[in-house]
């Protein structure tokens, strides 16, 4: 799959990741793909759901596997505007993903390069990792969500 594939995918991901942010959740969003077509979308949905484990990858994952009936995703590639944080790398490696496109880097939580690579360790599942595809779109979302956060707590 080439860049501009994947810059379709990511642009799939970041209207998801403004639902997120409509719902004053930190705009993260995922499309899962398989054979070139959309299995599911995911968001960040923790506040509104009140559940620590919905992150938009794991949204995805969930659907996913509903819709496949099945739990292994080999095959599938996932596309995130944020670089995954150690639960959801831990679910791209127990779901068996085949690659994970992610937009921008997290240097705060980041699992896939930033603070660590659990990729690099030897689990029984590696995904290929592609990283930096609409950089600047999938980090601006973010700056501003937590820039008008910022503004409006100091009210």
């Amino acid at each position: 799959m080439d860049n501009s594939e994947h810059r379709k995918f990511m642009r799939l991901a970041l209207e998801e990741a403004n639902k997120s942010k409509d719902e004053l959740e930190v705009p993260i969003g995922a499309v899962l793909v398989h054979q070139d077509k959309i299995i599911s979308t995911g968001r960040n949905r923790r506040e509104f759901l009140k559940n620590a484990l919905l992150h938009a990858e794991i949204d995805a994952i969930n659907k996913a596997c509903k819709k496949l009936d099945r739990w292994r995703l080999t095959g599938c590639t996932l596309y995130v505007t944020l670089e995954p944080c150690p639960m959801c790398a831990g679910a791209i490696i127990n779901s068996r993903i085949s690659k994970l496109v992610y937009g921008t880097s997290d240097p705060k939580a980041g699992s896939c390069g930033s603070i660590i690579n659990l990729f690099e360790l030897p689990y029984n599942h590696i995904p290929k990792i592609v990283n930096g595809i609409l950089k600047e779109e999938c980090s601006e979302i973010l700056s501003s969500f937590f820039k008008k956060l910022r503004k409006n707590k100091s009210i």
